[in-house]
Order: C-alpha cells, then sequence, then structure tokens
C-alpha cells in the first residue's frame, strides 16, 4: 500500500497531462508527434492518445531541445540522430571491450 509521501507513478498519461506537465499546448504535442519519428504515444480504440514514461522522456528531449536550447526542428532531428549514432557507437566499444576483458581474464588465469 503507498505512503502518504510517495509518488505515484501511473503507467499512461493523457495528452492534457503532458501538456501541462511541460506548460504546453496540447496541438504542440500532436505537432511533436507528427514532427519527430521517435515519438509515437500508444492510441486507445478511441484514437485518444496514452503517453507511456518512455514517451515522456522522448518528449523531455525534444522539449529540450527545441525550447531550452532553441534548436530549430530540423536542428533538434538532426541533433536526435545523431544522438543515436553516437549510443549506437558507445554500444559496439563496450561490446568490444567486454570481449577483450574476458581474454584477458582468460589469460591471466592460464598463467
Amino acid at each position: 500500500m503507498p505512503r502518504p509521501n510517495d509518488e505515484i507513478v501511473k503507467r499512461y498519461y493523457t495528452i492534457s497531462e503532458i501538456a501541462k506537465m511541460f506548460d504546453v499546448s496540447k496541438s504542440l504535442i500532436r505537432f511533436w508527434e507528427s514532427e519527430f519519428d521517435i515519438l509515437r504515444p500508444h492510441k486507445n480504440s478511441k484514437g485518444d492518445r496514452r503517453f507511456t514514461q518512455e514517451n515522456i522522456t522522448q518528449i523531455r528531449i525534444i522539449y529540450n531541445l527545441v525550447k531550452e536550447k532553441g534548436f530549430t526542428l530540423k536542428g533538434a532531428k538532426k541533433e536526435i540522430k545523431l544522438y543515436k549514432e553516437r549510443l549506437k557507437a558507445q554500444e559496439k566499444t563496450i561490446k568490444s571491450l567486454k570481449k577483450i576483458r574476458a581474454m584477458l581474464v582468460q589469460l591471466k588465469a592460464q598463467i
């Protein structure tokens, strides 16, 4: 049972809640959804958008780039693409380092 001071985390948020959270209009959220491929909220059978925690993170990234850092939409899309590419490169590097580490551990055990 949640205690009075525990923050309740919902599974889905409405577009109104998201708009209030970021102090933007609902139409801006819908516009961002049409402009940014990363933002794809779930829709129920009536077509109402249901935003998850992952969607909120995506909106936070878009909001930060566009509203706080002053990126154009084109610039924000490019920045997001570059971020994804850097993340893939980091994952590849980590995978390679883990292989090297495993080889070194094996060599050490043989000595």
